[in-house]
C-alpha cells in the first residue's frame, strides 16, 4: 500500500483533491459582489427570510445602474474634453437623463454643482433699434426696392 493512497480520515474532510472556489458573482456573470450583496441583505433585517435569486438579481439592478450613469458621465467628460470623470460630470449626466433624474430626484451630489439654467425672464429684451431694423426687412418694403 502506498502512502497517498491511503484511506481519507475524518469523511474526506482533511486533504485529497479540493475544487477551486468559485464564486456566486463569477456564476452570475456579474462584476457586483453578490456575497456581499446577500450579508447586507440579512444584516439589514429588511426581511426574515429572502430567496436564494434576490442578491443576484439585486446585484445584478445595481450592476446596471452603475454602468448606465458611468456611461453617461463618459460621455459628459468628453464633452468637456477630459479623460477623467468628476463629480460635475456625473451630476450632469444624471440630471439630464430624464429616468436617472427621477431616480435620484432627492440626492444631492457633493462638489456637483447645479444644471445651467438661466430663467428666460431674466435674459435681456431685444432693444428697439434691432426691432425697427427687422420691420425695414419686411416683404411689404422687399418689394418695393
Amino acid at each position: 500500500m502506498d502512502a497517498s493512497k491511503e484511506k481519507k480520515g475524518a469523511g474526506g474532510r482533511r486533504g485529497g483533491d479540493r475544487k477551486k472556489a468559485v464564486s456566486k458573482s463569477i456564476r452570475a456573470g456579474l462584476q457586483f459582489p453578490v456575497g456581499r450583496v446577500a450579508r447586507f441583505l440579512k444584516k439589514g433585517r429588511y426581511a426574515q427570510r429572502y430567496g436564494a435569486g434576490a442578491p443576484i438579481y439585486l446585484a445584478a439592478v445595481l450592476e446596471y445602474l452603475a454602468a448606465e450613469v458611468l456611461e453617461l458621465a463618459g460621455n459628459a467628460a468628453r464633452d468637456n474634453k477630459k479623460n477623467r470623470i468628476n463629480p460635475r460630470h456625473v451630476l450632469l449626466a444624471v440630471r439630464n437623463d430624464e429616468e436617472l433624474g427621477k431616480l435620484l430626484q432627492g440626492v444631492t451630489i457633493a462638489s456637483g454643482g447645479v444644471l445651467p439654467n438661466i430663467n428666460p425672464v431674466l435674459l435681456p429684451k431685444k432693444s428697439a433699434a434691432t426691432d425697427k431694423s427687422s420691420e425695414s426687412r419686411s416683404p411689404s418694403s422687399a418689394k418695393s426696392a
